[in-house]
């Protein structure tokens, strides 16, 4: 016997799948890359101000010391300093702690300094 077809069904799915609002299509690439340089202007400047602080440590530190900072970032106004380890995380504070002075009035807008691990892989 066949199925009744039902009648409350038009054709259309009573609930939709995709929810929130929808972005207008692209047309183009150089749609979608219009739409995406805030956020990689704000990534490349990032990258060039952690750039920029790695090769100020490096100048300013000890060779052996210099060795063993993995990466600097900027962030909520203050310089970030990663270490490859926590021995080297308690050297590295002490060694900042005596840069500090040169450090905030080479970033005018920094306030203090940290010193985060970040094992390298």
């Amino acid at each position: 016997m066949p199925k009744m077809p039902r009648r409350d069904k038009r054709g259309k799915p009573p609930v939709r799948s995709r929810a929130g609002l929808k972005s207008a299509p692209a047309h183009s690439v150089k749609d979608l890359l219009a739409r995406a340089v805030p956020v990689l202007t704000q990534v490349t400047e990032a990258a060039s101000r952690g750039n920029y602080w790695r090769n100020w440590l490096a100048q300013h530190l000890t060779a052996e010391l210099g060795q063993h900072v993995c990466g600097a970032a900027e962030r909520d106004g203050a310089l970030v300093v990663f270490a490859d380890s926590a021995a080297w995380s308690a050297r590295l504070r002490f060694a900042l702690a005596e840069l500090e002075p040169l450090i905030l009035e080479a970033g005018a807008a920094l306030h203090g300094v940290r010193v985060r691990v970040l094992p390298r892989p």
